[in-house]
Parts: structure tokens; C-alpha cells; sequence
């Protein structure tokens, strides 16, 4: 339980259980029933939750490849950029002499 300053100096208690996070009102909103029987303590039990928790895993592991692929794609795009830079220097260069 924790304590803090209510109305007209009353103290006001709360318990764990009162207090709600952020985490809790998405399970709320995406499935008010699955909420709240987990609040009563009842565990989820489905055939589905290992193929969920596998497909999360190879999803995350999908979301990790693309961030490697779009700092490579970055630095090939700065190269190309300054291949291209130097190609004109040169052009120009070519010409004027």
C-alpha cells in the first residue's frame, strides 16, 4: 500500500490493486474480459500462447535485421552521394582545363 496527501488533508490509501498502469489499460482496451480475469488472478491458458510468443520473437528478430540493413543502406547512400560529388569535380575540372 502507499500513502499521498488526499482532499482537505485527508490521507488517502491505496492499494496495489487500485492503481492501474499503462500496460493494464491497453490490455484493457484490446480485451476488457482477458483483464479483468487476469486481475482476479486466472492464468491464460490457450495452445496459442507459445505460437504468439514465437511469432513476437521472430518478429523482433525481423525489426532487428531491418535496422542493420538501414544503417548500411545510409552509409552506402552517403558513399554514392560522394562518388557522385567527386565524378562532377572531376567533370568540371576536365573542362575547364
Amino acid at each position: 500500500m502507499f500513502y499521498h496527501g488526499g482532499v482537505m488533508g485527508k490521507r488517502v490509501v491505496h492499494k496495489k490493486s487500485d492503481v492501474l498502469s499503462a500496460s493494464e489499460i491497453g490490455q484493457y482496451t484490446y480485451c476488457s474480459h482477458a483483464w479483468f480475469l487476469q486481475r482476479c488472478g486466472y492464468k491464460a491458458e490457450s495452445p496459442f500462447l507459445e505460437q504468439g510468443k514465437q511469432a513476437h520473437i521472430t518478429l523482433g528478430d525481423t525489426i532487428d535485421g531491418l535496422d542493420v540493413k538501414m544503417r548500411y543502406s545510409r552509409w552506402y547512400s552517403l558513399l554514392g552521394l560522394a562518388v557522385l560529388c567527386v565524378a562532377f569535380l572531376l567533370l568540371l575540372f576536365g573542362v575547364i582545363l
